[in-house]
């Protein structure tokens, strides 16, 4: 026999009411959060590695002036600097969520819209809303991940690294295919529109599940981590791998061919350089968590840079793979440079005040480091001088960095001044 059914519940008033809808299973939200993670981190570079391979289709096809050219190629740091640090501010205003919601349909709209305008200043102003999107992204994601996942931080970034260098990758390689198969490189450029379009629809139902992701507690902005020495340090070590990897990214190939190899091999040589930072993302993350004190990795990245600089120094050809290799390791400082926002902050607020100030300033000093390289190498005529300049930053990335590796905390270094 079955039971009777349940009698519909009342109001005050003597009223049926609904039967309130059962609420999502309590992994849904974070596991959609996590997806969005990964995707929205695939999407923050192809802004601007997919520009680079038809740059002389680009600027040919705008009629663009060789100034114009100039200005394309040094938008990406201008803009991870301006909006890196507006970031915090507008996700105290609008939430985290919405913010990447935003942040991606400005990345979406920049590379459907640049890619179908046929003016050189308008496709330069499509250009950075694209790239404000992918500023904002890149501040932001340590911040979710801190806040969503306090337990999983060494996993989480995992997932955002790796996506990172993999997005980073595509756009990269897969630009001058498209722009053959189809065409047309207007084709090439707005086809990776579709991967900001998928990274939507996580955020999306996240919001509709009534997620805000807004911050309590005192409002923490870049005053405040420049006014601790945590704050500088972490500043000083994003700027300065920053600059190793744009110099690297911009120079390495010239350099090979300059030494006597092919254009071909030098272009593969490059390219394994920045594939290295998959694997990297893999497993750095995981085991910097896993340690209170990362002094260690920031000796083994140091030494990994010295002597593959040296090799390019004393014996460049005879041994380049294997130089690439230990550069390409010394670059693993890019990942921990990401991991230390979370590690050395108590808060997902803590976490986006740091990254913003880190990012926005140090891209700032990563924009000097190829113009500086290739200053050094018209004057000197060699390439001897310019490694110089990656030697000396090189050894003043691996002082920060251990000072930057201590245990410590940004909050209690901002409560200890404010007590002060």
């Amino acid at each position: 026999m079955s039971a009777a059914p349940a009698p519909p519940t009342t109001s005050t008033s003597g009223h049926p009411t609904r039967e309130t809808a059962p609420s999502r299973p309590q992994w849904a939200v974070p596991l959609l959060v996590a997806a969005g993670i990964g995707l929205a981190a695939l999407n923050l570079r192809t802004a601007i590695t997919s520009v680079g391979p038809v740059l002389d289709e680009v600027t040919a096809g705008l009629g663009m002036t060789a100034v114009g050219a100039g200005v394309l190629t040094t938008l990406p740091v201008l803009c991870f600097a301006l909006f890196g640090g507006l970031s915090p501010t507008l996700a105290r205003r609008l939430g985290d969520h919405h913010l990447m919601v935003y942040a991606l349909v400005a990345l979406v709209i920049g590379l459907t819209a640049r890619a179908a305008v046929s003016e050189p200043w308008l496709f330069l102003a499509l250009s950075v809303v694209a790239l404000a999107g992918g500023a904002i992204g890149n501040v932001i994601l340590p911040a979710l991940v801190k806040h969503h996942f306090p337990d999983r931080v060494g996993l989480m970034t995992t997932v955002y690294t790796t996506a990172l260098a993999a997005g980073t990758a595509i756009a990269a390689a897969a630009t001058v295919p498209l722009e053959r198969a189809t065409g047309d490189w207007r084709i090439a450029l707005g086809s990776f529109a579709a991967f900001g379009v998928v990274a939507l629809l996580p955020w999306l139902l996240v919001l509709r599940n009534g997620q805000r992701g807004g911050r309590g507690g005192r409002v923490l902005g870049v005053r405040d981590v420049l006014g601790t020495a945590i704050g500088w340090q972490s500043v000083l070590y994003f700027g300065t791998q920053s600059s190793i990897a744009y110099i690297m990214f911009g120079w390495y190939a010239q350099m090979l061919r300059d030494q006597g190899m092919d254009a071909q091999s030098a272009g593969l040589a490059l390219s394994y350089l920045t594939t290295l930072g998959i694997p990297m993302s893999l497993v750095l993350p995981t085991l910097l968590t896993r340690v209170r004190d990362q002094r260690p990795f920031v000796g083994v990245f140091a030494v990994a840079y010295l002597i593959g600089i040296g090799g390019m120094w004393f014996s460049p050809m005879s041994g380049v793979w294997i130089w690439t290799t230990f550069i390409g390791v010394g670059m693993g400082s890019f990942v921990y440079a990401l991991t230390v926002f979370a590690l050395r902050t108590r808060t997902g607020e803590g976490t986006a005040a740091i990254s913003a100030s880190s990012q926005s300033l140090g891209y700032l000093m990563a924009g000097a480091g190829p113009f500086l390289f290739g200053l050094l190498h018209e004057l000197s005529g060699g390439w001897r001088a310019p490694l110089l300049l990656v030697l000396g930053l090189v050894v003043a990335n691996a002082v920060v960095g251990l000072l930057l590796g201590r245990p410590r905390y940004l909050e209690d270094a901002i409560a200890a001044r404010s007590r002060a």
